[in-house]
């Protein structure tokens, strides 16, 4: 009886501690061990043992993390102010460090985004915000990525998620459309001109090497302005006989 007491208690004591030995994670995870405050190393995916008391573990997810970054008042190169959020995407990748060079990699994570998502945008021109969206997602990702290293993670992806712009940029900028695109049709109505002024030019050349050429133009115009049924067309007689006879001489000539 006297055996019994004691071994039941003990039984009880050894379930508890095995209980607390008996450590279980999943295939996404990782368990730093510190053992007495020293590093052991890294357990897991799977069962695996510690010692109670004497261990001390922290569980670290592995998977990717969306950080979702609130609207930053930024002030661009060209002293335009926006308004910019966005969203990170993280990988740890190095449980130990992410565990012994930062206090909260999380909190660490999602305050220097912020900081960089200002620094980068800040030295970018409004134009080159709105229009290289990849260019500058792809900056803010490399920079985050070089400062999150020490601390075992990977920044894997960045994305602007939306630019805003108060309604008198949003004006100026529509001005400043709409004075481009009327610059883009005075030049080409230029470029029209100078063409034609071209052809004209030459046609001028061929009218003074045969000057008679420039009456059958003259009689092809009355013909076309003939065709109006309601108009007169006035020609004199003397230029339709020199036109008709050159016409004739040409012809035999060939």
């Amino acid at each position: 009886m006297v055996l019994t007491d004691i071994l039941f208690p003990l039984a009880i004591v050894a379930v508890i501690i095995l209980s607390k030995a008996i450590k279980i994670v999943n295939e996404y995870e990782r368990v730093v061990i510190f053992r007495l405050g020293r590093l052991s190393g890294v357990k897991g995916p799977g069962l695996f043992l510690i010692i109670p008391i004497i261990d001390t573990v922290v569980k670290i997810d592995l998977r990717v993390v969306a950080i979702d970054v609130p609207k930053q008042a930024v002030i661009t190169k060209d002293n335009v102010t926006v308004a910019v959020d966005a969203v990170v995407y993280y990988q740890v990748i190095d449980p130990t460090k992410a565990v012994n060079e930062v206090e909260n990699f999380k909190y660490a994570t999602a305050m220097l985004s912020q900081t960089t998502l200002r620094d980068v945008i800040g030295q970018l021109e409004l134009d080159d915000v709105l229009s290289n969206r990849e260019d500058v997602n792809r900056n803010i990702q490399e920079q985050l990525d070089i400062s999150t290293d020490p601390w075992g993670i990977k920044v894997t992806g960045v994305t602007l998620r939306d630019v805003s712009i108060d309604d008198t940029m949003l004006r100026a900028i529509a001005k400043q459309a709409e004075a481009e695109r009327e610059k883009r049709s005075r030049i080409i109505l230029a470029d029209g001109e100078f063409i034609a002024a071209t052809k004209m030019k030459d046609a001028a050349r061929l009218y003074e090497e045969v000057p008679v050429s420039i009456k059958l133009r003259e009689l092809q115009t009355y013909a076309e302005i003939a065709r109006e049924k309601n108009m007169i067309v006035v020609a004199n007689s003397t230029d339709v006989a020199e036109v008709a006879a050159f016409s004739k001489a040409f012809t035999k000539k060939e």
